[in-house]
């Protein structure tokens, strides 16, 4: 991969976006997202707003009036088929403000008008606390933490206009202090989260429970249609207090919200063409999340799916001598029925603490040179899974281990994505998520990104490493790549998230 090519993928996950308000005839509150097209620039800024979003988490029957015709629906802004924002109106009179609609926080925050030692406040709009007839000072400090940079401020109240509706005494942060590049670059003044109060910062309500406690909504759900035609002058709709019935076929998977503060629930394996991946099999978690570009998940998944489609990543030495020196041992201790989740341990690699394995903890100048950061432990977990599905296969020993050495091959890039060739995409198998016992299916059409730039096109896969380790993980990120396939409701009155085939 040329050194453009490379320079292209470092910068997809920076995301910025723009949102335009749309008002509607028939009662939704609709909030519109635009299209734009990919530029080195817009990349750079799609990158660094995906490892904010990222790097920021710390994991540690239906009613049939969803489509009541009451509902507000503020129209989305699509940028690079990786962020989606809107506008929301802060005070009296409204100061409007771009913000980030984001299901993986909860707080709303904007630049304030005494920021003055942050360059990313001068660059975007400022709220003027003088300037609005509702404001109610608050004073509380507070600081959020990011991958590469925090933001700090301060707790005021006012209302906030979102779509049609006013949502009146809004506790949100001010912003005095934006230490990321991120902030500088992006097309976005804040975020606005509407996550659980769980993970709110200050104990300030997300913005939906505003609403349901003001009684402004006819129904306790909000719901997301992400247009992923990147030709379409729509990007999508964010509707508060019920669905639009044109943008899904059919009817809403549902299934329970497993832990508040993100929108998580249980899930089931991962399918490559109609195949078991193994690492979920036994159930996984998973998140919904609108500000995450693509899906994230198990390294041990993210491999098969990079071998199955063609994608090029990173040649994993540690991977790669594990098999070598491990994997007939590995295979000879699952045929003969070990415990998978023992068989590192009983290797050396891996110390099984009874429920799963971790690092050897060894500190001689020995075991640290051979287990180096963890790698070791981690590339025999994921050579048991790959071993033990090809088993599952009646394949032979030689075919086994060669596939192996195959997938240590396609390991993704340190920042987790992984390009494929375009001319490919119509020879890729499906993928599909099960949920519900239900299988969600995405087309390869659907979990590549294709990003233009000098008149080339690069495609780069949907699938990204991130592994969180037990208790909490493993864990999947299911981000807009899956949200642009899936309409999805977040039904905050069941503690529910549903699934439908977008229209």
């Amino acid at each position: 991969m040329g050194q453009k090519h490379l320079v292209l993928v470092t910068c997809f996950w920076l995301l910025s976006c723009a949102l335009l308000l749309d008002a509607s005839s028939d009662g939704l509150l609709r909030i519109n997202l635009n299209k734009k097209k990919l530029d080195k620039e817009a990349l750079t800024a799609a990158k660094l707003a995906r490892q904010e979003s990222h790097l920021r988490r710390r994991f540690s029957g239906p009613r049939q009036s969803l489509g009541a015709s009451s509902d507000d629906e503020v129209p989305l802004d699509n940028y690079l088929n990786t962020q989606y924002f809107g506008e929301v109106g802060i005070g009296t009179p409204p100061q409007n403000f771009t913000v980030i609609f984001d299901t993986g926080s909860s707080n709303l925050w904007v630049p304030s008008s005494k920021c003055y030692f942050s360059i990313a406040c001068y660059l975007h709009h400022r709220y003027r606390s003088a300037k609005s007839k509702t404001y109610k000072k608050n004073g509380e400090t507070c600081t959020i933490t990011y991958g590469s940079g925090q933001i700090a401020g301060f707790f005021s109240e006012d209302s906030v206009l979102v779509g049609d509706l006013v949502v009146k005494n809004q506790k949100f942060i001010e912003t005095t202090r934006e230490t990321s590049p991120t902030f500088i670059i992006g097309k976005f003044d804040g975020i606005l989260g509407l996550g659980f109060p769980e993970i709110s910062v200050g104990g300030a309500p997300p913005i939906w429970q505003s609403m349901k406690e003001q009684n402004l909504v006819a129904e306790d759900v909000f719901s997301f249609w992400l247009n992923r035609d990147p030709d379409a002058s729509a990007g999508g709709e964010l509707v508060f207090g019920g669905v639009d019935k044109k943008h899904y076929k059919g009817k809403h998977t549902y299934v329970p919200v497993t832990l508040k503060g993100y929108w998580q629930f249980d899930m089931g394996d991962l399918l490559i063409g109609g195949h078991s991946t193994g690492y979920c099999a036994d159930g996984c978690a998973a998140i919904v999340d609108s500000g995450t570009s693509l899906l994230a998940g198990p390294t041990t998944i993210v491999a098969q799916v990079n071998h199955a489609i063609g994608a090029e990543g990173i040649i994993s030495t540690e991977c790669k001598e594990v098999v070598r020196e491990y994997g007939e041992m590995i295979l000879e201790l699952l045929v003969a029925q070990t415990s998978p989740q023992k068989v590192c341990t009983q290797i050396g690699l891996c110390v099984f603490d009874g429920t799963h394995s971790v690092s050897n903890p060894i500190e001689s100048v020995v075991e640290k040179e051979k287990l180096g950061s963890d790698l070791f432990c981690t590339a025999c977990e994921m050579a048991v899974v790959w071993i033990q599905n090809q088993l599952r296969e009646n394949k032979t020993k030689e075919l086994i281990l060669n596939y192996a050495n195959q997938l240590c091959e396609r390991l993704p890039s340190p920042n987790g994505e992984s390009t494929v060739d375009c001319n490919q995409i119509s020879e890729m198998p499906n993928l599909a998520f099960t949920i519900a016992n239900k299988t969600f299916t995405l087309t390869p059409e659907q979990y590549i990104v294709k990003l233009e730039q000098a008149g080339q096109t690069i495609c780069i896969s949907g699938f990204m490493a991130f592994d969180i380790p037990p208790p909490r993980g493993p864990l999947w990120i299911l981000g807009d790549v899956f949200m642009g396939a899936y309409h999805t409701v977040f039904d905050f009155g069941e503690n529910r998230i549903g699934f439908a085939e977008s229209a």
